[in-house]
Protein backbone atom coordinates (compact mmCIF):
# COMPACT_ATOMS: atom_id res chain seq x y z
CA UNK A 1 0.00 0.00 0.00
CA UNK A 2 1.30 3.47 -0.91
CA UNK A 3 0.26 6.94 0.19
CA UNK A 4 -1.22 9.22 -2.45
CA UNK A 5 1.37 11.84 -1.46
CA UNK A 6 4.31 9.85 -2.79
CA UNK A 7 4.95 6.37 -4.13
CA UNK A 8 6.38 3.75 -1.81
CA UNK A 9 9.09 2.87 -4.32
CA UNK A 10 10.30 6.49 -4.41
CA UNK A 11 10.61 6.57 -0.63
CA UNK A 12 12.49 3.27 -0.56
CA UNK A 13 14.87 4.49 -3.25
CA UNK A 14 15.46 7.76 -1.42
CA UNK A 15 16.24 5.96 1.83
CA UNK A 16 18.67 3.68 -0.01
CA UNK A 17 20.53 6.71 -1.36
CA UNK A 18 20.55 8.31 2.09
CA UNK A 19 22.12 5.20 3.62
CA UNK A 20 24.60 4.51 0.82
CA UNK A 21 27.52 6.29 2.47
CA UNK A 22 27.37 4.48 5.76
CA UNK A 23 24.66 6.17 7.77
CA UNK A 24 23.28 4.52 10.91
CA UNK A 25 19.76 5.80 10.35
CA UNK A 26 17.85 7.64 7.64
CA UNK A 27 14.39 9.17 7.49
CA UNK A 28 12.20 10.74 4.80
CA UNK A 29 9.39 13.11 5.80
CA UNK A 30 7.05 14.32 3.03
CA UNK A 31 4.46 16.97 3.84
CA UNK A 32 1.59 18.74 2.08
CA UNK A 33 0.07 21.62 4.06
CA UNK A 34 -2.88 23.81 3.02
CA UNK A 35 -3.96 26.84 5.05
CA UNK A 36 -6.70 29.44 4.91
CA UNK A 37 -7.28 32.38 7.21
CA UNK A 38 -9.53 35.39 7.63
CA UNK A 39 -9.45 38.44 9.88
CA UNK A 40 -12.11 41.01 10.75
CA UNK A 41 -11.09 44.26 12.43
CA UNK A 42 -13.70 46.81 13.48
CA UNK A 43 -16.28 45.23 11.19
CA UNK A 44 -14.02 45.31 8.14
CA UNK A 45 -12.49 42.26 6.47
CA UNK A 46 -8.75 42.83 6.68
CA UNK A 47 -7.55 39.46 5.43
CA UNK A 48 -8.75 36.53 3.34
CA UNK A 49 -5.83 34.34 2.40
CA UNK A 50 -4.92 30.79 1.53
CA UNK A 51 -1.69 28.96 0.86
CA UNK A 52 -0.08 25.64 0.15
CA UNK A 53 3.37 24.30 0.98
CA UNK A 54 4.76 20.93 -0.10
CA UNK A 55 8.16 19.41 0.38
CA UNK A 56 10.35 16.80 2.01
CA UNK A 57 12.91 16.75 4.79
CA UNK A 58 15.57 14.05 4.86
CA UNK A 59 17.85 13.32 7.78
CA UNK A 60 20.74 10.91 8.10
CA UNK A 61 22.36 10.01 11.41
CA UNK A 62 25.89 8.69 11.78
CA UNK A 63 27.14 8.31 15.32
CA UNK A 64 26.29 11.51 17.15
CA UNK A 65 26.06 13.60 13.97
CA UNK A 66 22.87 14.38 12.06
CA UNK A 67 22.75 15.55 8.46
CA UNK A 68 19.54 17.22 7.32
CA UNK A 69 18.34 18.60 4.00
CA UNK A 70 14.93 19.71 2.78
CA UNK A 71 13.51 20.35 -0.66
CA UNK A 72 10.29 21.47 -2.32
CA UNK A 73 11.13 19.21 -5.30
CA UNK A 74 9.31 15.90 -4.73
CA UNK A 75 10.55 14.27 -7.93
CA UNK A 76 12.84 11.25 -7.64
CA UNK A 77 15.74 13.38 -8.82
CA UNK A 78 14.99 16.16 -6.35
CA UNK A 79 14.73 13.75 -3.42
CA UNK A 80 17.95 12.03 -4.46
CA UNK A 81 19.85 15.33 -4.37
CA UNK A 82 18.49 16.08 -0.89
CA UNK A 83 19.31 12.57 0.32
CA UNK A 84 22.87 12.85 -0.95
CA UNK A 85 23.27 16.22 0.75
CA UNK A 86 22.01 14.86 4.07
CA UNK A 87 24.18 11.76 3.85
CA UNK A 88 27.32 13.79 3.21
CA UNK A 89 27.95 13.76 6.96
CA UNK A 90 28.26 9.94 6.89
CA UNK A 91 31.88 9.50 5.96
CA UNK A 92 32.77 6.22 7.57
CA UNK A 93 33.13 4.58 4.17
CA UNK A 94 31.90 1.16 3.19
CA UNK A 95 30.02 2.29 0.08
CA UNK A 96 27.32 0.20 -1.53
CA UNK A 97 23.58 0.51 -1.36
CA UNK A 98 21.54 -0.73 1.54
CA UNK A 99 18.09 -1.98 0.60
CA UNK A 100 15.31 -0.62 2.78
CA UNK A 101 12.25 -2.80 3.38
CA UNK A 102 9.35 -0.74 4.67
CA UNK A 103 6.56 -2.21 6.73
CA UNK A 104 2.91 -1.81 5.79
CA UNK A 105 1.60 1.75 5.74
CA UNK A 106 0.02 2.84 9.02
CA UNK A 107 -2.41 5.55 7.93
CA UNK A 108 -4.59 7.90 10.00
CA UNK A 109 -7.22 10.41 8.87
CA UNK A 110 -8.84 13.39 10.50
CA UNK A 111 -12.24 13.17 12.18
CA UNK A 112 -13.36 16.48 10.61
CA UNK A 113 -16.99 16.64 9.49
CA UNK A 114 -16.66 19.93 7.57
CA UNK A 115 -13.28 20.04 5.87
CA UNK A 116 -11.52 23.36 5.16
CA UNK A 117 -11.83 22.89 1.40
CA UNK A 118 -15.62 22.78 1.80
CA UNK A 119 -15.89 26.10 3.65
CA UNK A 120 -16.76 29.09 1.48
CA UNK A 121 -15.07 32.40 2.17
CA UNK A 122 -18.50 33.97 2.58
CA UNK A 123 -19.20 31.52 5.40
CA UNK A 124 -16.01 32.57 7.19
CA UNK A 125 -16.95 36.25 6.83
CA UNK A 126 -20.50 35.66 8.08
CA UNK A 127 -19.12 33.82 11.13
CA UNK A 128 -16.80 36.69 11.97
CA UNK A 129 -19.53 39.30 11.51
CA UNK A 130 -21.82 37.34 13.80
CA UNK A 131 -19.08 37.30 16.46
CA UNK A 132 -18.57 41.04 16.04
CA UNK A 133 -22.30 41.67 16.59
CA UNK A 134 -22.41 39.39 19.65
CA UNK A 135 -19.41 41.08 21.24
CA UNK A 136 -20.77 44.59 20.73
CA UNK A 137 -24.16 43.60 22.11
CA UNK A 138 -22.51 42.97 25.49
CA UNK A 139 -22.31 46.68 26.25
CA UNK A 140 -21.72 50.15 24.85
CA UNK A 141 -18.23 50.28 26.38
CA UNK A 142 -16.94 47.79 23.79
CA UNK A 143 -14.92 50.00 21.47
CA UNK A 144 -12.90 47.50 19.43
CA UNK A 145 -13.49 43.96 18.24
CA UNK A 146 -11.02 41.82 16.32
CA UNK A 147 -11.98 38.36 15.05
CA UNK A 148 -9.83 35.74 13.33
CA UNK A 149 -10.35 32.30 11.79
CA UNK A 150 -7.64 29.90 10.69
CA UNK A 151 -7.95 26.45 9.14
CA UNK A 152 -5.29 24.00 8.02
CA UNK A 153 -5.00 20.56 6.47
CA UNK A 154 -1.67 18.90 7.10
CA UNK A 155 -0.92 15.58 5.42
CA UNK A 156 2.39 13.80 5.73
CA UNK A 157 4.16 10.53 5.11
CA UNK A 158 7.20 9.50 7.14
CA UNK A 159 9.43 6.47 6.63
CA UNK A 160 12.80 5.44 7.95
CA UNK A 161 15.56 2.91 7.46
CA UNK A 162 14.22 0.72 10.26
CA UNK A 163 10.99 -0.01 8.39
CA UNK A 164 8.68 2.61 9.91
CA UNK A 165 6.13 3.73 7.33
CA UNK A 166 3.24 5.94 8.44
CA UNK A 167 0.88 8.64 7.24
CA UNK A 168 -1.35 11.12 9.03
CA UNK A 169 -3.84 13.83 8.20
CA UNK A 170 -4.45 16.63 10.69
CA UNK A 171 -7.25 19.13 10.14
CA UNK A 172 -7.26 22.02 12.57
CA UNK A 173 -9.71 24.88 12.99
CA UNK A 174 -9.12 27.89 15.22
CA UNK A 175 -11.22 30.93 16.02
CA UNK A 176 -10.34 33.84 18.29
CA UNK A 177 -12.02 37.06 19.32
CA UNK A 178 -10.41 39.96 21.14
CA UNK A 179 -12.37 42.89 22.53
CA UNK A 180 -11.38 46.25 23.96
CA UNK A 181 -13.60 48.03 26.45
CA UNK A 182 -13.14 51.75 27.14
CA UNK A 183 -14.16 53.56 30.31
CA UNK A 184 -13.14 56.18 32.83
CA UNK A 185 -10.21 54.02 33.99
CA UNK A 186 -8.82 53.56 30.48
CA UNK A 187 -8.98 50.55 28.19
CA UNK A 188 -9.10 46.84 29.02
CA UNK A 189 -8.99 43.75 26.81
CA UNK A 190 -10.74 40.38 26.76
CA UNK A 191 -9.91 37.30 24.73
CA UNK A 192 -11.52 33.95 23.96
CA UNK A 193 -10.38 31.17 21.61
CA UNK A 194 -12.09 28.12 20.12
CA UNK A 195 -9.79 25.50 18.66
CA UNK A 196 -9.63 21.82 17.89
CA UNK A 197 -8.14 19.18 15.63
CA UNK A 198 -11.47 19.03 13.85
CA UNK A 199 -13.28 20.77 11.01
CA UNK A 200 -15.37 23.92 10.77
CA UNK A 201 -18.19 22.19 12.65
CA UNK A 202 -16.66 23.34 15.95
CA UNK A 203 -17.69 26.91 15.06
CA UNK A 204 -21.39 26.47 15.76
CA UNK A 205 -23.53 29.56 16.24
CA UNK A 206 -23.74 28.97 19.99
CA UNK A 207 -19.99 28.40 20.40
CA UNK A 208 -19.08 31.53 18.43
CA UNK A 209 -21.62 33.71 20.25
CA UNK A 210 -20.53 32.42 23.66
CA UNK A 211 -16.87 33.11 22.88
CA UNK A 212 -17.60 36.62 21.60
CA UNK A 213 -19.75 37.56 24.58
CA UNK A 214 -17.22 36.01 26.95
CA UNK A 215 -14.38 38.11 25.53
CA UNK A 216 -16.48 41.25 25.69
CA UNK A 217 -17.63 40.61 29.24
CA UNK A 218 -14.09 39.95 30.35
CA UNK A 219 -12.99 43.33 28.99
CA UNK A 220 -15.96 45.13 30.55
CA UNK A 221 -15.39 43.52 33.95
CA UNK A 222 -11.73 44.57 33.95
CA UNK A 223 -12.78 48.24 33.68
CA UNK A 224 -13.59 47.96 37.40
CA UNK A 225 -10.28 46.29 38.24
CA UNK A 226 -8.24 47.39 41.23
CA UNK A 227 -4.47 47.03 41.70
CA UNK A 228 -3.44 43.50 42.61
CA UNK A 229 -1.83 42.77 45.98
CA UNK A 230 1.84 41.88 46.21
CA UNK A 231 3.49 39.07 48.14
CA UNK A 232 2.99 35.37 48.76
CA UNK A 233 -0.67 34.40 48.65
CA UNK A 234 -2.84 31.32 48.01
CA UNK A 235 -3.79 31.17 44.34
CA UNK A 236 -6.76 29.32 42.86
CA UNK A 237 -6.39 28.49 39.16
CA UNK A 238 -9.67 28.14 37.27
CA UNK A 239 -10.24 24.91 35.35
CA UNK A 240 -8.36 24.93 32.04
CA UNK A 241 -6.68 28.26 32.75
CA UNK A 242 -3.61 27.01 34.58
CA UNK A 243 -2.53 24.19 32.30
CA UNK A 244 -0.10 26.49 30.51
CA UNK A 245 1.62 27.14 33.85
CA UNK A 246 2.43 23.46 34.28
CA UNK A 247 3.27 23.07 30.58
CA UNK A 248 5.95 25.71 30.94
CA UNK A 249 7.00 25.33 34.57
CA UNK A 250 7.57 21.57 34.51
CA UNK A 251 6.55 20.12 31.12
CA UNK A 252 9.62 21.33 29.23
CA UNK A 253 11.81 20.04 32.02
CA UNK A 254 10.39 16.55 31.41
CA UNK A 255 11.36 16.46 27.73
CA UNK A 256 14.14 13.97 27.14
CA UNK A 257 16.53 16.32 25.34
CA UNK A 258 16.74 18.45 28.50
CA UNK A 259 17.14 15.30 30.58
CA UNK A 260 19.93 13.82 28.43
CA UNK A 261 21.80 17.13 28.50
CA UNK A 262 21.35 17.31 32.30
CA UNK A 263 19.83 20.76 31.85
CA UNK A 264 16.63 19.98 33.73
CA UNK A 265 15.91 20.03 37.44
CA UNK A 266 14.11 16.69 36.89
CA UNK A 267 17.14 14.79 35.57
CA UNK A 268 17.74 11.65 37.62
CA UNK A 269 14.50 12.10 39.59
CA UNK A 270 12.47 9.12 38.31
CA UNK A 271 10.96 7.37 41.31
CA UNK A 272 11.29 10.45 43.51
CA UNK A 273 8.49 12.52 45.00
CA UNK A 274 8.56 15.74 42.97
CA UNK A 275 5.02 17.03 43.56
CA UNK A 276 2.04 16.96 45.87
CA UNK A 277 0.29 13.55 46.03
CA UNK A 278 -2.66 15.33 44.37
CA UNK A 279 -0.66 15.82 41.17
CA UNK A 280 -0.83 13.33 38.31
CA UNK A 281 0.58 14.83 35.11
CA UNK A 282 -0.10 13.23 31.73
CA UNK A 283 0.96 13.94 28.15
CA UNK A 284 -1.35 12.31 25.61
CA UNK A 285 -1.34 13.06 21.88
CA UNK A 286 -4.01 10.45 21.24
CA UNK A 287 -6.85 12.52 22.74
CA UNK A 288 -9.06 12.90 19.66
CA UNK A 289 -10.12 16.42 18.78
CA UNK A 290 -7.86 18.30 21.20
CA UNK A 291 -5.49 20.91 19.80
CA UNK A 292 -2.40 18.74 20.34
CA UNK A 293 -3.94 15.57 18.85
CA UNK A 294 -1.82 13.47 16.47
CA UNK A 295 -2.52 10.06 14.94
CA UNK A 296 1.22 9.47 14.77
CA UNK A 297 4.04 11.80 15.66
CA UNK A 298 6.30 13.35 13.03
CA UNK A 299 8.67 10.38 13.24
CA UNK A 300 5.94 7.83 12.48
CA UNK A 301 5.36 6.51 16.00
CA UNK A 302 1.88 6.16 17.48
CA UNK A 303 0.99 8.75 20.08
CA UNK A 304 -0.02 7.40 23.46
CA UNK A 305 -0.92 8.24 27.01
CA UNK A 306 2.30 8.95 28.90
CA UNK A 307 1.98 9.34 32.66
CA UNK A 308 4.85 11.60 33.68
CA UNK A 309 4.05 12.20 37.35
CA UNK A 310 1.72 9.86 39.25
CA UNK A 311 0.42 10.86 42.68
CA UNK A 312 3.40 13.15 43.05
CA UNK A 313 6.05 10.61 41.95
CA UNK A 314 8.04 11.20 38.75
CA UNK A 315 7.50 8.10 36.61
CA UNK A 316 8.91 8.93 33.15
CA UNK A 317 9.96 11.55 30.63
CA UNK A 318 8.80 12.32 27.09
CA UNK A 319 10.88 10.78 24.30
CA UNK A 320 11.45 11.30 20.61
CA UNK A 321 13.11 8.60 18.51
CA UNK A 322 16.76 9.69 18.70
CA UNK A 323 16.82 10.28 22.45
CA UNK A 324 14.96 7.00 23.06
CA UNK A 325 17.27 5.10 20.71
CA UNK A 326 20.28 6.37 22.60
CA UNK A 327 18.81 5.06 25.85
CA UNK A 328 17.80 1.68 24.41
CA UNK A 329 14.08 2.29 24.80
CA UNK A 330 11.03 3.04 22.64
CA UNK A 331 9.81 6.47 21.58
CA UNK A 332 6.83 7.78 23.54
CA UNK A 333 5.37 9.40 20.41
CA UNK A 334 6.67 12.89 21.20
CA UNK A 335 8.84 13.56 18.14
CA UNK A 336 7.46 16.71 16.50
CA UNK A 337 8.50 19.29 13.92
CA UNK A 338 6.95 22.53 12.70
CA UNK A 339 7.23 21.69 8.98
CA UNK A 340 9.22 19.50 6.60
CA UNK A 341 11.90 22.21 6.75
CA UNK A 342 12.63 21.42 10.39
CA UNK A 343 14.25 18.56 12.28
CA UNK A 344 12.00 16.76 14.75
CA UNK A 345 12.63 17.15 18.45
CA UNK A 346 10.94 15.97 21.61
CA UNK A 347 7.82 18.07 22.25
CA UNK A 348 4.65 17.97 24.31
CA UNK A 349 1.23 17.25 22.74
CA UNK A 350 -1.76 17.49 25.12
CA UNK A 351 -0.36 17.95 28.62
CA UNK A 352 -2.68 18.03 31.59
CA UNK A 353 -3.17 17.32 35.29
CA UNK A 354 -5.90 14.86 36.22
CA UNK A 355 -8.90 16.09 38.17
CA UNK A 356 -9.39 15.51 41.88
CA UNK A 357 -12.18 14.91 44.41
CA UNK A 358 -13.22 18.46 45.35
CA UNK A 359 -15.55 21.00 43.76
CA UNK A 360 -14.42 24.40 42.55
CA UNK A 361 -16.98 26.05 44.82
CA UNK A 362 -15.62 24.27 47.91
CA UNK A 363 -12.02 25.18 47.08
CA UNK A 364 -12.92 28.86 46.78
CA UNK A 365 -15.08 28.76 49.91
CA UNK A 366 -12.17 27.24 51.86
CA UNK A 367 -9.79 30.03 50.82
CA UNK A 368 -10.14 32.97 53.26
CA UNK A 369 -7.94 35.32 51.23
CA UNK A 370 -6.10 34.93 47.96
CA UNK A 371 -6.22 35.39 44.19
CA UNK A 372 -8.47 33.59 41.71
CA UNK A 373 -6.88 33.31 38.25
CA UNK A 374 -9.48 32.96 35.50
CA UNK A 375 -6.97 33.30 32.66
CA UNK A 376 -3.19 33.22 32.42
CA UNK A 377 -1.26 35.11 29.78
CA UNK A 378 2.20 34.51 28.39
CA UNK A 379 5.18 33.53 30.48
CA UNK A 380 8.82 32.60 30.66
CA UNK A 381 10.54 29.68 32.36
CA UNK A 382 14.13 28.61 32.95
CA UNK A 383 14.10 24.82 32.50
CA UNK A 384 17.44 24.48 34.30
CA UNK A 385 16.14 26.04 37.51
CA UNK A 386 12.37 25.85 37.03
CA UNK A 387 11.92 29.56 37.79
CA UNK A 388 9.00 31.19 35.95
CA UNK A 389 7.08 34.43 35.48
CA UNK A 390 3.52 34.43 34.06
CA UNK A 391 1.12 37.24 33.34
CA UNK A 392 -2.44 37.02 34.69
CA UNK A 393 -4.85 38.55 32.19
CA UNK A 394 -8.03 37.82 34.17
CA UNK A 395 -7.79 37.59 37.94
CA UNK A 396 -9.96 38.36 40.96
CA UNK A 397 -9.50 38.79 44.67
CA UNK A 398 -10.79 36.07 46.99
CA UNK A 399 -12.10 37.46 50.29
CA UNK A 400 -13.81 35.41 53.00
CA UNK A 401 -14.17 32.48 50.62
CA UNK A 402 -15.82 34.50 47.87
CA UNK A 403 -14.62 35.86 44.52
CA UNK A 404 -14.87 39.66 44.76
CA UNK A 405 -13.02 42.45 42.94
CA UNK A 406 -11.38 42.05 39.52
CA UNK A 407 -7.66 42.79 39.52
CA UNK A 408 -5.50 44.63 37.07
CA UNK A 409 -3.04 42.60 35.02
CA UNK A 410 -0.19 41.37 37.21
CA UNK A 411 2.40 38.61 37.39
CA UNK A 412 2.60 35.16 38.94
CA UNK A 413 6.18 34.43 40.01
CA UNK A 414 7.54 31.14 41.26
CA UNK A 415 9.48 27.94 40.75
CA UNK A 416 8.06 24.88 38.99
CA UNK A 417 9.27 22.18 41.39
CA UNK A 418 8.13 24.24 44.38
CA UNK A 419 4.72 24.97 42.84
CA UNK A 420 4.09 21.27 42.15
CA UNK A 421 4.50 20.57 45.85
CA UNK A 422 2.13 23.39 46.83
CA UNK A 423 -0.96 21.97 45.14
CA UNK A 424 -3.24 21.39 48.14
CA UNK A 425 -6.69 21.02 46.51
CA UNK A 426 -7.89 19.79 43.09
CA UNK A 427 -11.48 19.95 41.80
CA UNK A 428 -13.45 17.80 39.37
CA UNK A 429 -14.18 20.41 36.65
CA UNK A 430 -11.42 19.43 34.20
CA UNK A 431 -11.12 21.36 30.92
CA UNK A 432 -8.55 21.98 28.19
CA UNK A 433 -7.15 25.11 26.53
CA UNK A 434 -5.45 25.35 23.10
CA UNK A 435 -2.04 26.92 22.71
CA UNK A 436 1.09 27.23 20.60
CA UNK A 437 4.38 26.04 22.04
CA UNK A 438 7.68 27.56 20.98
CA UNK A 439 10.97 25.74 21.33
CA UNK A 440 14.28 26.31 19.54
CA UNK A 441 12.56 28.45 16.93
CA UNK A 442 9.79 25.95 16.13
CA UNK A 443 6.08 26.43 16.83
CA UNK A 444 3.65 23.51 17.25
CA UNK A 445 0.02 23.29 18.45
CA UNK A 446 -0.47 21.91 21.94
CA UNK A 447 -3.28 21.43 24.41
CA UNK A 448 -3.00 22.15 28.13
CA UNK A 449 -5.48 21.44 30.88
CA UNK A 450 -6.37 20.94 34.51
CA UNK A 451 -9.26 21.22 36.89
CA UNK A 452 -9.67 24.11 39.31
CA UNK A 453 -6.87 23.81 41.84
CA UNK A 454 -5.34 25.73 44.69
CA UNK A 455 -1.67 26.51 45.23
CA UNK A 456 -1.02 27.15 48.90
CA UNK A 457 1.42 30.00 48.22
CA UNK A 458 2.66 31.83 45.12
CA UNK A 459 4.34 35.20 44.74
CA UNK A 460 2.03 37.83 43.22
CA UNK A 461 3.71 40.76 41.52
CA UNK A 462 0.99 43.35 42.01
CA UNK A 463 1.08 47.11 42.37
CA UNK A 464 -1.22 47.67 45.37
CA UNK A 465 0.37 49.52 48.25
Amino acid sequence: MSSDLIERSVIEGTLAVAMARGGDFAEVFVEDRRTSSAMLDQGRVEELSSGRDRGAGIRVVVGDTTGFAHTADLSEAGLRVAAEAASAVARRGGGGVREIALGSLSSHRSVAQIRPDDVERATMVDTMLRADDSARSAGSSISQVNVGIGMSTRRFVVANSEGVYGADEQIRTRFNVQCVASGDTGMQTGYRPIAGTRGFEILSDDAVNDAARGAAQQAITKLQARPAPSGDLPVVLAGGSGGILFHEACGHGLEADAIVKQSSVYAGQVGHMVASPLVTLVDDGSVVGEWGHLGIDDEGHATQRNVLIENGVLTDYMWDYLRARGQGRASSGNGRRQTYQHLPMVRMTNTFLLEGPDTAEDIIAQTPYGVYVAQLGGGQVNTTTGDFVFGMTAAFLIEDGKITSPLRDCNLIGNGPQILKRVDAVANDFSMTPGTCGKDGQQVPVGTGQATMRLSSVTIGGTAA
